[in-house]
């Protein structure tokens, strides 16, 4: 499906976003293993998160959905209810999915398989795969187990000292889940700043962790069913945050996003750019900190993004090419290699497009420079099926003279139903 969007002069209003993807699918995987009931309010009713809802379904997990409430109740099954599937689990295009999903049936003393779209069984998978094997899971797949479908014969797990290789929020709630289930204690080291929405809403549900520096451990133990309430995503406010930021005489208001801080890469790069950023309202339910975020449009400085900031703002890097093409002066990526491993090569596919519609940007081995201001010019460009490449596509048209034709615009709703609409309200407020 194609989408065409025209320039705007500004952004004007106030809005809501979807409920977080990280959280969403972290509340639902840990209620599933609660005993008793769980509410979860503003869940995200997106592609990504139905596909963790639909493959407990087929462990045995009864979730109740109400999408108009945004809300789900899950009947919890405790740690040892699951019951085997009768077919192969299908992850969809969600790496979270599949990832967590091989951490939880590691610890399954039954046999199970996972698969998932084309994309998805084009991702590594080796690097969840290593240590679950090493905690005494049999997991087989393509390409030694780096590639899905994935067959796991769970059970007999033994607690683990690992230290991660990449800072990966993804890897960590793989081995969270497979300690869950382990004897002894299963200690993660490294990652520090990667998300940390797992740990945060493990303490929620009374699960044994312990903190060191820099590291992390759980032992068995049994998760309480809690009321959750999900902010607002921030990584889906981003993308109105930059649209904002870049057209003059715009002011947008989003109320109720998460601010936690490994997820506030992309507030610290706009605010070191020169961004207008004001916090407000600011409070804390279910362990994640929220509030409201307003930002108004003026002249931003490129800027060096340094590797350190990357694990909190992966999923915005992409967006950062886009602000770069109207600040003035150079704004260079590094230490972003996790791009390339995305749903497609995120740097390849922001910089070629970008690229087509005027923007001076070279692509480099982790990341990218762009030069700006650049005039860019409407053209048909490619989402590659890849919700964030099509919503950053979509942020760089707004300031683009002509209208610009996105391609496989329905990636969108892996993370953003409704993104289409909600840019358009704004440019009309």
């Amino acid at each position: 499906m194609e989408h065409r969007i025209k320039p705007a002069a500004r952004l004007r209003g106030e809005i809501t976003c979807p409920g977080d993807k990280s959280i969403s699918h972290r509340a639902v995987l840990f209620g599933a293993l609660a005993e008793g009931g769980t509410r979860v309010s503003n869940f995200l009713f997106a592609e990504d998160c139905l596909g963790t809802v639909e493959c407990l379904r087929r462990l045995g997990v009864h979730i109740e959905a109400d999408p108009a409430a945004k809300a789900l109740t899950i009947n919890g099954r405790g740690l040892h209810g699951l019951r085997e599937p009768n077919d192969i689990l299908n992850a969809g295009n969600s790496a979270t999915t599949m990832r967590s999903m091989l951490g939880l049936l590691a610890g399954q003393p039954f046999f199970s398989a996972i698969t998932g779209d084309a994309s998805l069984r084009g991702r590594p998978m080796r690097r969840v795969v290593e240590p679950l094997r090493s905690m005494g899971a049999t997991i087989l797949g393509r390409q030694g187990g780096d590639r899905a479908p994935l067959a796991i014969n769970g059970g007999g797990l033994v607690g683990i000292d690992y230290e991660l290789p990449v800072a990966s929020a993804q890897i960590r709630l793989a081995l969270l889940l497979a300690g869950l289930f382990a004897e002894g204690r299963t200690s993660i080291r490294g990652g520090r700043l990667a998300r940390d929405h797992s740990e945060r809403l493990l303490r929620c549900m009374g699960a044994d962790l312990a903190f060191g520096e820099d590291q992390v451990s759980i032992a068995p133990s049994p998760l309480h069913p809690v009321e959750i309430s999900i902010p607002g995503d921030l990584s889906s406010a981003a993308f109105l945050m930059a649209a904002a930021a870049i057209l003059p005489g715009s002011q947008v208001v989003v109320r109720g996003v998460g601010l936690n801080p490994t997820r506030a890469g992309f507030l610290s790069v706009l605010n070191s750019m020169g961004a207008m950023i004001i916090e407000s309202d600011l409070t804390e339910l279910s362990n994640e900190p929220r509030g409201n975020l307003s930002v108004s449009g003026t002249e931003l400085l490129g800027m060096e993004v340094e590797a350190s900031r990357i694990p909190a703002m992966i999923d915005e890097a992409p967006l950062i090419a886009v602000v770069g093409t109207q600040a003035r002066g150079v704004t260079r990526v590094s230490g972003a290699e996790e791009l390339r491993v995305k749903e497609t090569d995120r740097i390849t596919a922001i910089c070629s497009q970008l690229r087509l519609m005027g923007a001076a940007i070279e692509e480099e081995e982790g990341g990218f420079a762009v030069t700006g201001p650049s005039r860019l010019t409407g053209r048909e460009v490619d989402s590659f099926g890849d919700h964030r490449i099509a919503m950053a596509l979509a942020v760089a048209a707004l300031c683009a003279s002509g209208e610009t034709v996105i391609s496989s615009w329905e990636c969108v709703d892996i993370s953003f139903p409704g993104f289409g609409e909600v840019l358009e309200s704004l440019t009309h407020s």
